[in-house]
């Protein structure tokens, strides 16, 4: 109500200023109009009498939307005593403010003063607000009156005002009513917004996430959307009351308190102030059965701010001036300057917190790789930086991906060094980064390290450890481990199966062979060109012709075609047993289904026909290598080292030496073997002696056979074969 009477006076002025200084846009109409050149009270509106004619005269004869047939009437001019005037603006209504009937005044001025404008568009702008100016004052007393809620779709408008016809009424209420459906959708809209809530669109995810889907999910993200706005509302009707407290202290009654008979009465004044009454006793907060009003749950409060201050990174300082300059030249070290000095200085100058030393790590792990990991080591001992297990951590791993092993070990030391036990992530990372550089023993520790905290191997360390065992020839431990992933139902990838399938290849050990090949059959997957190959390379390591055969031939019958390296690997079984024609038929009947020998066959047969010191035939061989435009494989140098040798081709043989030499890394005691007996056996004894040499530089063991003939070679000087 005080608003509505703040409006009205609003459009009392409107009307006032109207009736002073209004003239007609309409030539017909607005001739008689007469001008009020005295001022006019804005505390209330009186017409003139040519204007209440010329009003009244207009109400009569137009229309509202012309084919609705609605006629204005007033059959009174509409006047108000200037005393009840002044009681209404100086109630104290006004000391208030209604936000609802300010909306729905606005919207509906703005609907009528389209339809007044379409029902006369010859008027100009004053004259349709004089119209609205005395429609606003007539639908305001009815709200005053409470009509405006009872009667918007009414049939009845007998008991209206007579200053509008029916028809003008009927346009009113139809009007108002739009409104009041226009503001219940808004009410509603409104309402919607808590469903985009950051919280409620948090605990949606959250629900998804836990696999709530349909119409449950939508059903429980309306309900705390709902939760959301009663809770809004509670605090904004609590605000309310907060700002309706009278701001002056209101005076109460004097009591009279009698103390004793020389003392006189104290009057005491009381204030009566307005205020939510205060609760006794402690508050008790109980959320899904959790008793929160507890004093432990302050100290956990407590703690997790603590926590969230470590956690949650602060803003960076501003760094300008000189810090801004030693930053700089910190960003523009090179990898092998000393960053010890600029970092006294720039730790004098900003007093850096955390975030301040994370943002320069970040600008230096982009820009410089190597400065990144020396100042990361050296802040591990500021104290500013407070280094927790994390950084460790992060900087372990970063030094085992670019495989610096001396450098994460050292940051491990200093990790002991300074009271901070490796946790499991730290182990995990250990374990793949032995694993990744081939040191069994250390992954095995840090394997063991993991199974001491409790904690049971996921698959990725299985794989790290299995490959461990597999790099260093020790299958089948890796085989133990793959089966215990099985009894913990972790099912081994089919590159773990590969990886054990070939170390038992390598090694000749057809048992485990065997095994891992039925295994990968139970566990889905099914037999390949590979898998088959990789049997094949077992049986021939094993020097077992026959099973190879059987592998190669139902490899072939279920469709598969044999490849180079498959090939290659059934002529080494057959060599094994110096089978040769078997090799020659086999390699006979291939060429007829269309299979050309590659490299690696033509290897395989280049050691077999060396050792039988066919010279000429292996050339032969070699030619045809060299004109698939393919590069021999670098053990052919072997038994071209050894046929050369033995047949006394010195300048060839030596070339050959000359080649193994250069890659002696990729070399293994049996190659070294066989070209040290090779050397001996071709008289090249001082060759034979420094590659001997070599051997046991490598950690080698020398074998009976080759320190007997070496010290056969220096008793008995033997004579060089010649070359047929």
């Amino acid at each position: 109500m005080n608003l509505k009477l703040l409006i009205l006076r609003e459009q009392l002025n409107k009307v006032s200023r109207f009736n002073g200084r209004l003239h007609s846009a309409c030539p017909s109409h607005c001739k008689s109009f007469s001008t009020i050149s005295s001022p006019v009270s804005t505390s209330c509106y009186s017409l003139s009498k040519d204007h209440g004619c010329f009003l009244l005269r207009i109400f009569k004869t137009q229309k509202i939307a012309g084919s609705s047939g609605r006629f204005f009437h007033s059959t009174q001019v509409v006047r108000l005593s200037q005393a009840s005037m002044d009681s209404k603006i100086n109630s104290n209504d006004f000391e208030g403010d209604d936000g609802t009937m300010n909306e729905f005044l606005s919207r509906f001025v703005w609907i009528m003063r389209g339809k007044l404008s379409e029902a006369y568009p010859r008027c100009d702008k004053e004259t349709i607000n004089g119209m609205l100016s005395i429609i606003v004052a007539n639908v305001v007393d009815e709200m005053e009156k409470g009509g405006i809620e009872k009667r918007v779709g009414a049939v009845a408008v007998a008991a209206l005002s007579q200053d509008f016809s029916q028809d003008l009424w009927g346009t009113v209420w139809e009007v108002s009513k739009m409104v009041l459906q226009d503001m219940e959708k808004a009410r509603k809209k409104e309402k919607m917004k808590f469903l985009q809530s950051e919280e409620v669109k948090e605990m949606y995810r959250f629900a998804s996430e836990a696999g709530i889907r349909g119409d449950l999910l939508r059903e429980l993200r309306f309900k705390w959307a709902r939760e959301k706005m009663e809770e809004t509302e509670f605090y904004e009707s609590l605000e309310r009351l907060r700002e309706e407290e009278p701001a002056g202290e209101k005076e109460g009654k004097a009591m009279h308190v009698e103390v004793n008979a020389e003392e006189a009465v104290v009057t005491e004044d009381k204030h009566d102030v307005a205020s939510i009454l205060k609760r006794k006793g402690n508050i008790r907060y109980k959320i899904y059965g959790l008793e929160l009003s507890d004093p432990k749950w302050a100290e956990v409060a407590d703690k997790l701010h603590e926590a969230e201050e470590i956690i949650v990174p602060k803003e960076p300082k501003p760094i300008s001036g000189k810090s801004k300059i030693v930053m700089e030249k910190i960003l523009s070290l090179r990898e092998e300057d000393d960053p010890s000095p600029l970092l006294a200085d720039w730790i004098e100058l900003l007093q850096p917190s955390r975030v301040d030393w994370i943002t320069l790590l970040d600008r230096l792990e982009q820009k410089n790789a190597g400065l990144y990991f020396k100042v990361a080591e050296r802040l591990l001992d500021e104290k500013s930086f407070q280094a927790n297990i994390h950084d460790y951590t992060k900087l372990i791993d970063a030094h085992a991906k670019e495989n610096h092993i001396e450098d994460a070990e050292r940051v491990l030391k200093k990790m002991g060094e300074n009271g901070i036990f490796p946790d499991i992530l730290t182990a995990t990372l250990l374990v793949h980064m032995y694993s990744k550089a081939g040191n069994l023993d250390r992954a095995k520790e840090a394997f063991e390290n993991l199974r001491s905290f409790g904690f049971h191997p996921d698959q990725k360390v299985y794989n790290s450890m299995i490959f461990a065992y597999v790099n260093a020839g020790q299958p089948k431990l890796g085989e133990s481990l793959m089966r215990e992933m099985e009894a913990r139902d972790i099912k081994p990838s089919e590159e773990i199966y590969f990886a054990l399938l070939r170390s038992f290849a390598l090694s000749g050990d057809v048992g485990g062979a065997g095994r891992i090949a039925t295994t990968m059959q139970f566990s889905g997957f099914q037999p390949t060109l590979e898998s088959f190959t990789l049997l094949v390379e077992t049986y021939a390591q094993a020097g077992d012709p026959d099973q190879a055969r059987h592998n190669f031939d139902h490899m072939m019958k279920l469709g598969f075609k044999p490849n180079d390296r498959c090939t290659a690997s059934m002529i080494a079984a057959y060599e094994k047993k110096n089978l040769l024609d078997k090799a020659l038929n086999l390699l006979l009947q291939l060429e007829k289904d269309g299979f050309e020998p590659g490299p690696a066959t033509y290897a395989v047969l280049v050691d077999w026909f060396g050792k039988m010191q066919l010279v000429d035939e292996v050339e032969q061989l070699l030619g045809k290598i060299g004109e698939q435009g393919e590069v021999p494989p670098f053990k052919i140098h072997v038994s071209l080292c050894d046929m050369y040798s033995r047949a006394g081709a010195e300048k060839k043989a030596l070339q050959a030496l000359g080649v193994l030499e250069a890659k002696k890394v990729e070399l293994g005691p049996q190659d070294f073997e066989r070209i040290v007996n090779a050397l001996i056996a071709g008289g090249f004894m001082q060759e034979a002696k420094r590659l001997h040499g070599m051997i046991e530089s490598r950690g080698f063991a020398a074998s009976d056979q080759r320190k007997v003939a070496l010290m056969a070679s220096q008793t008995f000087t033997r004579q060089r074969p010649t070359m047929r």
